[in-house]
């Protein structure tokens, strides 16, 4: 399995997801001229993306969509919920409505129900015989019913968007701080951190920090917390990374 995010930020998040001849696209946030260059540079033509799996209505997440399938005709994914809020592909021929997961040639993808507010906002446990990647960012908080099918996968693709710290003594007005923090909202670097403590395993082997803030985070302080927690619960794990907005990722591989 190939795994690459291309953007993860508050202006667009899109990750790639490549095994058994199916290639994936999760999420469709940025311009379809930066995708399309950003897969480039990891030896993928846009063409060639057989679907686009779409985890929320909220542009930074879906802004590209439109140009993308005009130009290239990709199979779209979406719960039933978001296909009927989404207007711009209504007329669409190219549509799978997934309700709880999606099987792609061997591909067997969880769609697991976050806490966000857009309409039937969803998370991801993506799997391919004993090999697992966990997408999961722009949820407030994650529901413990989850936990057994999140823990000791080999790759966490994790959302820490905020320093609570700095959110509270922040530019952002008092209801968008609300927003954030809130139980619709984004996961702090604390929230994170432990959530990461308990989910882990002997399997884990990468850890990549998704959605950080530009305005109420920074890599060091993302990095540093989850540092400092982990060694609370005495976990001695060392590869974790932070996401970048206009930059791709080092290609993991399974």
């Amino acid at each position: 399995m190939k795994i690459c995010v291309l953007a993860s930020g508050s202006k667009g998040n899109c990750t790639y997801i490549e095994e058994n001849g199916v290639k994936i696209l999760f999420d469709i946030g940025k311009n379809t001229k930066y995708i399309k260059e950003k897969l480039l540079e990891i030896g993928v033509d846009a063409k060639d993306i057989d679907y686009i799996v779409i985890s929320h209505l909220h542009d930074d997440h879906i802004s590209a969509l439109p140009t993308f399938i005009r130009r290239y005709k990709t199979t779209v994914c979406l719960s039933q919920k978001m296909f009927y809020e989404l207007d711009s592909i209504k007329e669409y021929p190219n549509i799978l409505i997934y309700e709880d997961e999606m099987n792609f040639n061997g591909i067997h993808i969880d769609a697991i129900r976050s806490s966000h507010d857009s309409p039937d906002s969803r998370n991801f446990i993506i799997t391919y015989e004993d090999k697992s990647v966990v997408y999961l960012t722009d949820t407030g908080y994650i529901n413990r019913k989850y936990f057994r099918k999140l823990q000791n996968r080999n790759i966490y693709l994790f959302e820490s968007n905020h320093d609570i710290e700095m959110l509270n003594n922040g530019p952002y007005p008092k209801w968008l701080k609300q927003r954030v923090l809130g139980d619709y909202g984004h996961l702090s670097n604390n929230a994170s951190s432990v959530y990461l403590a308990k989910l882990i395993g002997d399997h884990t082997k990468k850890i990549i920090l998704m959605h950080l803030s530009d305005t109420n985070n920074t890599e060091k302080l993302a990095l540093k917390t989850i540092k400092d927690t982990f060694k609370e619960y005495e976990i001695n794990f060392k590869d974790i990374k932070c996401a970048k907005q206009d930059e791709v990722s080092e290609v993991m591989v399974l």
